[in-house]
């Protein structure tokens, strides 16, 4: 993963941690206070919260314990590697298409961004500009050449970036 998409899950995981579980928290306390538990939609409200967010910070806190991160800045991309911005063409349609290989929680595969885990990216890592591949479909396969290879910033070209709005539990 990408400097930037790690310091984002660390972000999120201090914001849910910090801020979002303290204030959930203390809406248990203010709805425990107001009676009988077995039927304060509050309370049960509350702490059904609670239960989502510990199991986000444990999800994230896994993530966080097994990432391994990598400045895509500081490779070469002579050949195609993490971080590279790669345009192909499909020899069969004589079309281009362009992707940058990215970690799995970063990739919006509709915005060009593909995961490195993904059949594409592992075809395509390791290879050089002019150089050919065939990529296995379920239905059929692809042969592609690579056209140019380049870096550029993974979250320069994310349109889904997660902010604090989006950490939040509703």
């Amino acid at each position: 993963m990408s400097i930037e998409g790690y310091d984002l899950l660390i972000e999120e995981f201090k914001y849910l941690l910090e801020v979002e579980k303290s204030k959930v928290a203390q809406e248990k306390l203010v709805a425990a206070a107001m009676g009988d538990r077995s039927e304060n939609a509050d309370y049960h409200a509350a702490k059904e919260k609670l239960r989502h967010i510990d199991k986000r910070l444990f999800y994230l806190n896994s993530i966080i314990q097994k990432s391994q991160i990598i400045d895509p800045s500081k490779l070469s991309h002579k050949k195609v590697s993490f971080g590279s911005s790669v345009r192909i063409l499909n020899i069969d349609t004589d079309k281009e298409e362009l992707y940058t290989i990215c970690g799995v929680l970063e990739s919006e595969p509709e915005n060009g961004l593909i995961s490195v885990h993904s059949p594409l990216a592992r075809a395509m890592i390791g290879k050089e500009v002019d150089e050919q591949f065939k990529i296995q479909l379920p239905n059929s396969k692809k042969e592609y050449e690579i056209v140019e290879i380049y870096y550029k910033n993974i979250f320069s070209l994310k349109k889904n970036i997660r902010t604090k709005e989006h950490f939040s539990f509703h």
